[in-house]
């Protein structure tokens, strides 16, 4: 029944290929939903509870501190990396799954006991320093966790799936990813009956359930099934010593061109998403000031957009690829996105909106630079990584998805930072940087779209 649904949808998959990427998808399944759960219940915790005025804070506390906690959070995914670098010579590379998942499991158990603690005594039992650090505290846990474990995620599966394979197979992971993504942010509309401790206490649940997913994959996928390249298979027995480890990544970064442009294909567009996702919540914030309105209007966002992300991942993604190639699957994405922010800032300048008008609008090019995200560009460049060594896949990638995603999401909140006092200001200079950094994004993907189709042709890997 199952095989039978999967090779509907992704007809060009095996019956091997059907299992493998049954249980890679169980595994995303599991990871998004987590990290979207977490991730709305994020924003919720820092805007509308950590820093109530009831304790002495000032009105809209957690929306002014938010792009400080960004810039913080980039030395904290710091650290991070340098750990994961030297992770990934000590273990192979399905235990890292168990290593970082227990560690975040923890932290989120502790984060759920706060907040059960918080509905049955309330926010003076906490206190106002203690309430505080949970706030901090999960805001920058749950950054690093939608960073590690997705970058953790794709170098194991990018290590393990051909190109040809990746093409069939990466939408229908995507599609099961928007399933989960859906089902946590579905569950966010509901928080007025669930409460958030309980919502925080399934995101912990879901954590763990990614290891047990795992070690269902390691004992039923055969060992034929589970290389990928194999000139990149090659190098993988290369060992290295902490800080060799860690810049060994960044080394090829600055010397490959082609990881250079993926870097730039897989980042930049966090600058311009991190402006305009301020801008909506700061927007909601204010138009929805109890934390289970603000939690509601975050689940239906997150719905919304994972919605949209999964109907291209179901119809649209795999049909875009093949038709059109993998080119065209890096381009969609920023043209669309600079359609649609400019469609933003002319409504703003010409259409005078009402503040609810303008969160709509806000919303919607949100929606677009999300699920375009997801369901488009995700799989596209992952599959970039294919054709490259095992450094490339691990150490750079690594450092792209967790410091280079970090210091793009910097770069947004240091605009955010500077015209927070002035949303009209935001609006101006964000969509003036939005639109040239968008002219070195659709470079970058020319580059790196031409040399990919290069090195599949002469079977060749970047090392």
């Amino acid at each position: 029944m199952l095989s039978s649904l999967v090779h509907y949808f992704y007809p060009d998959l095996n019956k091997d290929e059907i299992k493998k990427f049954s249980y890679l998808s169980l595994t995303f399944f599991l990871i998004i939903g987590s990290y979207w759960l977490v991730r709305l219940l994020k924003n919720t915790l820092f805007l509308k509870i950590a820093f109530p005025e009831s304790l002495g804070w000032l009105p809209q506390q957690g929306a002014l501190f938010q792009p400080i906690a960004k810039f913080y959070s980039l030395f904290v995914v710091f650290a991070l990396v340098m750990v994961y670098s030297k992770l990934i010579d000590l273990f192979k590379k399905h235990v890292l799954f168990y290593i970082i998942c227990t560690f975040y499991a923890i932290v989120f158990g502790g984060i759920t006991v706060m907040l059960v603690l918080r509905s049955q005594y309330g926010d003076l039992y906490l206190g106002k320093n203690l309430l505080a650090t949970v706030g901090w505290g999960s805001y920058f846990a749950i950054e690093s966790f939608g960073s590690l474990i997705t970058a953790l995620f794709w170098s194991f599966t990018n290590s393990i799936c051909t190109s040809e394979s990746a093409k069939s197979g990466y939408p229908m992971i995507l599609a099961c990813a928007q399933v989960g993504a859906v089902g946590g942010s579905v569950l966010m509309i509901f928080s007025s009956h669930f409460g958030l401790s309980l919502l925080f206490g399934l995101a912990t649940f879901f954590v763990a359930a990614v290891m047990v997913a795992i070690h269902y994959l390691m004992k039923a996928v055969p060992a034929s099934q589970m290389v990928g390249n194999k000139q990149a298979a090659a190098t993988e027995k290369q060992k290295e010593g902490f800080i060799e480890g860690f810049l060994s990544g960044i080394k090829l970064i600055v010397t490959r061109p082609y990881i250079f442009g993926i870097l730039i294909v897989s980042t930049l567009y966090e600058v311009i998403n991190t402006v305009i996702e301020y801008q909506m919540n700061t927007q909601a914030s204010v138009f929805y000031p109890t934390d289970i309105e603000y939690a509601r209007f975050a689940g239906i966002y997150g719905t919304a957009v994972n919605s949209l992300a999964l109907l291209l991942a179901l119809f649209g993604t795999s049909y875009l690829i093949k038709r059109f190639g993998l080119r065209f699957g890096l381009f969609i994405f920023p043209v669309s996105l600079c359609i649609a922010f400019a469609l933003l800032f002319g409504f703003y300048t010409l259409g005078a909106p009402s503040a609810g008008q303008l969160l709509a609008a806000t919303f919607g090019v949100m929606m677009i630079g999300k699920g375009l995200g997801y369901a488009v560009n995700n799989p596209v460049k992952e599959m970039m990584y294919i054709p490259t060594s095992k450094d490339a896949k691990f150490k750079s990638k690594g450092f792209i998805d967790v410091f280079g995603g970090r210091m793009s999401k910097l770069g947004g909140a240091s605009i955010t930072n500077a015209f927070k006092a002035s949303p009209h200001d935001l609006m101006i200079y964000g969509t003036m940087f939005s639109f040239g950094l968008t002219g070195i994004w659709l470079l970058a993907a020319l580059f790196v779209g031409k040399k990919n189709a290069q090195l599949i042709a002469d079977n060749e890997i970047i090392e």
